[in-house]
C-alpha cells in the first residue's frame, strides 16, 4: 500500500495536468476562433448586372452610404462628388429610382466627407458629414426628399464634444418616434460616443468614449436600430457590434460579424454587417483570400446565417449587382442585396491638416476598395420588391495612372 499510493499520486497529476492542458488548448482555438469570423457560410447572391445612370460627364467618386426610400424601392445615395467633395460643385446626395435612374439630387457645396446616410418614415433624408474645413462639415443635415433643409446638427466647421457639437460624425439612425441616434466619431483623437437628439433637434443624451471595454468605443462607424428599438452601433477598431438600449445601457457585443464598418437592419430584424477590413493570421492578401464581405444574420440573436465575399480585385474596376437569393435559400431576405462600389483605388488619399487642433485628418480621404463594401451593407430590403430582377450599378471611371500605381502598392501590403 505505501507502494501504490504514490503511483496514484502520480496518475492523478498526470491526469489533472493533460486536463488542464486540453482546457487550456480548447481555450486558445475557442479565441482564435472568436476572434476570427467565419466565411464558411452559403452565399445565396449570384453576381449580375449594373445600375445607375449619372448625368454625361460625371464620375463616380466613393459611395460611401447608401439606403432604401421608404418605398422600398428607390435608392439614395451619398456619394463624394467624384473623389472630393471640399471644392466640388456637384450635388453629393443622389436620388435614384428602381431602374437606375436619377431623379433627384442636392446638397451641392455643403459637404467635405460624406459617410453616413438614412431615410426617416416621414421620407426625409440624414446625411452624416465626417470632417470639417472651411465652414463646413462636422455635420448631420436633414433634407426634405426634394432637397429643402429642415434641419442641421451641430456647428459647421467647428468640432467639438459639447452639446451641440460633433467631432467627425459617421452616421445616423432615426427611430419610428423620430429620434435621432448619430454614431460621432472616426478615430484619431475625434470623438467616440452615441448622440441622442430629440426630434426637434435638442440634445437628450450622449453615451461612450473611447475605450475597449463594454459601452467605449473606438471608430463608431455605423449604427442602425432593430424593430425592438436597440441601438446597434458598428464599434469598427474593436472589431464588434455592441448593442444598447435607448438610455445607453449596455446590452450586449457580438463579434462574429467581423470588423464592421456599417450595419443596416432591415424590418424583418435581418441584420446586414459590412466587414472591410478582417485581416486573417497572414494579414489579408487580395480577395478573396480575405475573410471581407456582408454578413447576414438575425439580429434576434446574432445568427450568422450567409456570408457575401468581396469580389476579387479584377472586380472592383466596375460596379456588381447581387441577384435575388432563391426563396428556399432565404424566404425571410430581402429578393436584392446590392454590392456597391464607388470607384476602383484611384483616387488618392489626400491628408489635410486641421489648424484648430493641429490633428491630421482625412479631409479628402476616398478609401474606395473598403468603403464600396460598407455602402452595401445598406441596402437592406430595398430592391427587387417591385421588381424581381431590380439591378443595381454604379458606374466607375477608368483608372488613373496614379491609381494604378496605388493598387500596386496596396497588392503589396
Amino acid at each position: 500500500m505505501m507502494i501504490r499510493r504514490p503511483m496514484r499520486r502520480a496518475r492523478f497529476v498526470l491526469v489533472a495536468a493533460a486536463a488542464a492542458m486540453s482546457a487550456i488548448v480548447a481555450a486558445r482555438v475557442e479565441a482564435e476562433t472568436a476572434a476570427m469570423p467565419s466565411i464558411d457560410l452559403p452565399n445565396p447572391y449570384a453576381t449580375g448586372v449594373k445600375f445607375g445612370q449619372l448625368p454625361e460627364g460625371r464620375g463616380w467618386g466613393g459611395v460611401i452610404a447608401v439606403t432604401p426610400d421608404r418605398d422600398g424601392k428607390s435608392i439614395w445615395a451619398f456619394e463624394r462628388c467624384g473623389g472630393n467633395c471640399l471644392n466640388s460643385d456637384l450635388p453629393p446626395v443622389l436620388h435614384f429610382d428602381p431602374s437606375g435612374k436619377l431623379i433627384a439630387s442636392f446638397g451641392a457645396g455643403m459637404f467635405v466627407f460624406p459617410h453616413g446616410i438614412t431615410v426617416d418614415k416621414d421620407g426625409d433624408v440624414y446625411v452624416a458629414d465626417a470632417n470639417g474645413k472651411n465652414g463646413k462639415g462636422d455635420v448631420v443635415v436633414k433634407f426634405s426628399p426634394d432637397g429643402k433643409v429642415l434641419m442641421v446638427l451641430g456647428k459647421a466647421g467647428m468640432p467639438g464634444d459639447a452639446p451641440g457639437y460633433f467631432d467627425r460624425p459617421s452616421a445616423v439612425a432615426v427611430a419610428p418616434d423620430g429620434t435621432i441616434f448619430v454614431a460621432d466619431g472616426h478615430g484619431g483623437d475625434s470623438d467616440a460616443r452615441v448622440v441622442k437628439i430629440s426630434p426637434d433637434g435638442k440634445l437628450i443624451k450622449s453615451w461612450g468614449k473611447k475605450g475597449s471595454a463594454p459601452g467605449e468605443l473606438n471608430e463608431p462607424h455605423g449604427i442602425a436600430l432593430d424593430s425592438a428599438g436597440r441601438v446597434f452601433v458598428a464599434d469598427r477598431v474593436n472589431s464588434r457590434i455592441q448593442i444598447f438600449d435607448q438610455d445607453g445601457t449596455f446590452l450586449a457585443e457580438w463579434k462574429q460579424f467581423g470588423k464592421p464598418s456599417a450595419v443596416f437592419i432591415d424590418k424583418n430584424d435581418l441584420i446586414y454587417v459590412a466587414d472591410a477590413q478582417t485581416e486573417d493570421k497572414e494579414g489579408c492578401t487580395p480577395d478573396p483570400g480575405c475573410r471581407r464581405g456582408i454578413r447576414i444574420g438575425s439580429a434576434k440573436d446574432g445568427t450568422v446565417k450567409y456570408f457575401t465575399r468581396v469580389p476579387t480585385r479584377a472586380t472592383t474596376s466596375r460596379a456588381v449587382r447581387v441577384s435575388p437569393p432563391t426563396r428556399r435559400a432565404m424566404s425571410s431576405a430581402p429578393r436584392t442585396l446590392a454590392r456597391v462600389c464607388g470607384s476602383t483605388p484611384s483616387n488618392s488619399l489626400t491628408q489635410e491638416r486641421r489648424s484648430s487642433s493641429g490633428r491630421d485628418l482625412h479631409a479628402l480621404e476616398n478609401n474606395s476598395h473598403r468603403d464600396c463594401v460598407a455602402c452595401a451593407a445598406r441596402i437592406g430590403s430595398a430592391l427587387g420588391r417591385g421588381r424581381r430582377n431590380a439591378p443595381f450599378q454604379l458606374r466607375l471611371r477608368p483608372a488613373t495612372h496614379y491609381g494604378l500605381r496605388h493598387r500596386r502598392r496596396h497588392l503589396r501590403q
